[in-house]
């Protein structure tokens, strides 16, 4: 196993500082109190449910949710089967303390399950350590992301904080529920019963794993975790049998909140904004997330790192803006990596309005929009071009990751007025610059929808969008199929249910 680290001092401690053992410590007093989980923020939230419907998608849930079959409109394509699985913070109070951030909650994980027979809805809690340790207790006994706790023992790593409530993976047989900063943690596939903390090999215990692998054609896994505290990233890659090939770790000057990356034939590629951790801020008493300060005079940076030589970044730069997610990356034949995002010009989203929103209080600013980016390596250049539309969650036909494409599926804004989110559902040619998309209504919020491929088809783009959606002024949770090239035609099959979930975050579907 490669480590860059082991040039400049040992493994041991290197991985020590890349874990942050002990450095995570809080101190119990002295906190900021808009810092502080506590009944402040609960009772805000509370006097603002009346007056803003949307709320009901962060109230959140206490316990795993027992199967229940959806009402079926519309028919079923007979190819499509299998599990639609989505991650999502559900836990947002406890014992009457009220998280301060959207992406604090307990991972909840939701699946709907296709057949023949129609859908059905489930949810389980991923048994994390801190889900476990927070439950016995009847309140949270460690931080969140975006909330400190005042009065609670002080982490001891990463997993301490592992929420697991990000996103989900399958790969080499195995399900995976993952969060930003700490390990993945395995799932029974058929009862979502949690097994155990995903160890890749002893050296990497405990090293943060993100939310957002890559899976390349022939199965082969890249993933990153960023380690702030070390100012290190951290870089894997499995091979399909699921066996770590090579993990490493490489300095980051001025190291920021990364959440997404993306795989091209002979890079790796991260969009560093401008949101720059600051470890004196942590160590002062302040959440992780207030730990960073927006820094717009460092850009945008992009970090490309050849495959093949991981220890050879080159940099470039564009204006200053945030980025939470990545839809792909490819490379023409002159070598200019060509790459779709999602980009707002700052980080306000991130690191303040998230955090309304658990006090019932919505402020509409800035959304990201569609953006595509070139970098062009020879030339020793990258530009952008921002697109009008606002929108977030960007998918592609998974059999193109790293590949050339055509199709960018998303979540889109249109017009659902005084709310956050998303009301509609789109599909973005970037070759013709023409967009095709569903409006579901302003009284539906839109979770993020995936594509999935028509088994036997090897055409980009040929089968079914599918995803959720939650419905605010009927108190119901929709899933809607979608002939991919036709969204405009509306849901060839959705099923409904009278029970409303919490907002959710990532999905895949697993064939069955």
């Amino acid at each position: 196993m490669q480590d860059i680290l082991s040039t400049q001092t040992s493994r041991r401690d290197a991985l020590q500082r890349l874990l942050g053992t002990g450095a995570l410590a809080l101190p119990a007093m002295g906190l900021p109190l808009a810092a502080r989980a506590d009944d402040a923020t609960a009772q805000a939230f509370e006097s603002q449910r009346a007056a803003h419907p949307w709320t009901q998608a962060y109230v959140g849930v206490q316990a795993d949710v027992a199967p229940l079959p959806m009402t079926l409109h519309g028919k079923l394509p007979t190819e499509l089967h299998g599990a639609f699985l989505r991650n999502g913070p559900a836990r947002h109070a406890l014992g009457g303390m009220r998280y301060h951030h959207w992406f604090d909650g307990d991972g909840l994980m939701q699946r709907y399950t296709i057949g023949a027979q129609g859908i059905t809805h489930e949810g389980r809690f991923v048994r994390t350590e801190k889900y476990l340790a927070d439950t016995a207790a009847g309140r949270p006994m460690s931080p969140g992301f975006g909330t400190a706790i005042p009065g609670t023992k002080p982490p001891i790593g990463p997993d301490s904080l592992n929420t697991a409530n990000t996103s989900v993976v399958k790969h080499a047989g195995e399900l995976m529920a993952l969060w930003e900063g700490g390990s993945a943690y395995r799932l029974d596939e058929k009862t979502l019963e949690t097994r155990g903390i995903k160890t890749w090999s002893p050296d990497f215990a405990g090293v943060p794993f993100s939310a957002h692998p890559r899976i390349e054609a022939d199965g082969t896994l890249w993933n990153f975790g960023v380690s702030a505290l070390a100012g290190r990233l951290a870089i894997y890659r499995v091979r399909p049998d699921g066996v770590l090939a090579n993990a490493t770790t490489l300095p980051v000057p001025e190291i920021a909140m990364v959440h997404d990356f993306a795989v091209t034939e002979k890079h790796l590629v991260f969009l560093l904004p401008p949101l720059v951790f600051e470890g004196s801020r942590m160590k002062s008493g302040m959440s992780f997330l207030d730990s960073h300060v927006w820094k717009p005079q460092l850009g945008l940076r992009v970090l490309v790192l050849p495959k093949d030589a991981l220890d050879q970044p080159q940099w470039f730069e564009l204006p200053a803006g945030f980025v939470f997610h990545i839809g792909n990356a490819w490379e023409d034949k002159d070598g200019v990596i060509r790459l779709d995002c999602m980009r707002a010009s700052d980080a306000w989203n991130a690191t303040a309005g998230l955090k309304e929103l658990m006090r019932g209080r919505f402020a509409i600013e800035e959304f990201a929009q569609l953006t595509l980016i070139e970098v062009d390596l020879k030339a020793k250049r990258a530009r952008q071009q921002v697109l009008p539309q606002r929108s977030e969650f960007p998918r592609i036909d998974p059999r193109y990751t790293g590949r050339r494409h055509q199709h960018v599926f998303a979540a889109l804004r249109l017009s659902p007025g005084d709310r956050p989110g998303y009301d509609a559902v789109m599909r973005h040619d970037i070759g013709r610059g023409q967009t095709d998309h569903y409006r579901y209504g302003a009284d539906v919020m839109v979770e993020e929808h995936l594509f999935v491929p028509r088994p036997g088809s090897t055409r980009e783009g040929d089968g079914w969008v599918l995803g959720s959606a939650l419905d605010l002024a009927r108190g119901r949770t929709l899933f809607s199929v979608f002939e991919a090239q036709r969204l405009a035609d509306g849901p060839v099959a959705q099923a409904e249910m009278p029970r409303l979930m919490p907002l959710g975050l990532h999905a895949i579907h697993v064939p069955a």
